[in-house]
C-alpha cells in the first residue's frame, strides 16, 4: 500500500490488492492514517472487498459510521453502475449528499468532492 498526498489532508491509496477485505481492515486504515494527520482519504474501488458493497453484510456501515464518527472524510473511486442493487443505489446516493463518504467516477471529483468545506 503506498499513500500519495495530494495536499497536506488528502491521502490517496495506492495499492495492487485490496486493502479491506474485512471490517477490522477499514479500521486499521482509519486509525493509520488518522494517527499520520490525514483526514481526508481516496480509496479505489479495487482496493475495497466486493463484500463491501453488498449492504447485507454490515462492512460498508461498519466502516462509514467509524469514518463518520472520526470526523475523516472518504471518497471511494470506482465505476459503481454495474451495481444493480436498489438499496446500494439509494445509499451511495444519500452518501454522496453528506459531507463525510462520496462515491464517485474519478480523482479530480474526490479531490473536488473532499475539498468542499
Amino acid at each position: 500500500m503506498t499513500i500519495i498526498p495530494h495536499n497536506t489532508d488528502i491521502a490517496e491509496i495506492i495499492s495492487e490488492v485490496p486493502v479491506i477485505n474485512k471490517t477490522e481492515d477499514g479500521l486499521d486504515l482509519l486509525g493509520n492514517l488518522y494517527y499520520q494527520g490525514f483526514d481526508k482519504i481516496i480509496i479505489h474501488e479495487e482496493n475495497i472487498t466486493p463484500d463491501f458493497f453488498v449492504l447485507s453484510t454490515g462492512i460498508a456501515g461498519e466502516i462509514l459510521q467509524k469514518f463518520s464518527t472520526y470526523r475523516v472524510r472518504l471518497a471511494i473511486i470506482g465505476d459503481f453502475s454495474k451495481y444493480t442493487s436498489k438499496s446500494l443505489r439509494d445509499f451511495m446516493y444519500e452518501s454522496n449528499k453528506g459531507k463525510h463518504v462520496c462515491f464517485v467516477a474519478d480523482i479530480e471529483n474526490a479531490i473536488k468532492m473532499l475539498s468542499k468545506k
